[in-house]
This record gives structure tokens, C-alpha cells and sequence, in this order.
């Protein structure tokens, strides 16, 4: 896992990302099979324009695809669902909070697959809280 007090590279981070999902609870992360997990620097115009952001800052994850509740056994293929962290917007709120990168970056991805799930935020805490 990046502890270094500079700002991770793109590796660096999916690293990180990829590490901190394997820490997660294994019923958790049992329950993602075939998400793939990605990180960029800021979100594509289109996504930015499709999730009306203001600003490239303003979107730190995103869950890609059809969620669990959604899917039905007649869905035709599709692209895969994917999970979205933002290097460059986390980096800024890691700056202006005082939170750990790496407590961010477990937010944030478990907030995203919490999407993926259709997942409340009490349940997506009580995961979280699970995953210290």
C-alpha cells in the first residue's frame, strides 16, 4: 500500500485501490466477481457531462454498468460493470481533509460498489467499519 506523503502516480493509486479491495470483507468482495476496477486522473467529459459536474474535481468514484437490482437473467451481453476512482479529485479532498488516502480511497470504492449492489449507506458504513 502507497504511504509516501507525495501524491501516488496512476499505478501507484490502482495499486492502492487493488490493495485495499482485497482487505475488504471476503463475503464483500465474493459478491464482485467480473467489476473491474479502474483509475484515472479526472472523469471523461461525457461522464462529467452525463453526472452534471461543474467542475473535473467534483467526482471522485463511479460505478459503471448495470447494478445487481437492476440485472435480469434476460440481459443481453453488455460491457462489464466497472468501478471509476478519480486520482486527481481524491488527491485534492485528501488535501483539504484530514483523512488518510488510503481511508478515502476504501470510502470511496466501497461506496461505488455499494452502488453496484444497491447497497444503503448504513450498510455500506457497516462494511466500511468492517474493513478496519
Amino acid at each position: 500500500m502507497w504511504t509516501e506523503l507525495k501524491a501516488p502516480s496512476l499505478a501507484e493509486m490502482e495499486a492502492t485501490a487493488h490493495d485495499i479491495f482485497e482487505r475488504l470483507p471476503a463475503e464483500f468482495r465474493g459478491l464482485c466477481e467480473g467489476v473491474i476496477l479502474r483509475v484515472d486522473d479526472f472523469p471523461t467529459e461525457e461522464v462529467m457531462d452525463e453526472m452534471k459536474c461543474e467542475s473535473e474535481f467534483d467526482l471522485l468514484g463511479l460505478f459503471q454498468g448495470v447494478g445487481l437490482p437492476q440485472q435480469s437473467l434476460g440481459d443481453v451481453a453488455r460491457l462489464p460493470n466497472m468501478v471509476w476512482l478519480y486520482r486527481r479529485p481524491i488527491l485534492d479532498y485528501w488535501a483539504e481533509h484530514d483523512e488518510s488516502l488510503g481511508h478515502i480511497v476504501r470510502h470511496v470504492l466501497i461506496h461505488e460498489i455499494g452502488h453496484h449492489f444497491g447497497l444503503s449507506d448504513d450498510d455500506m458504513a457497516a462494511i466500511e467499519a468492517q474493513a478496519d
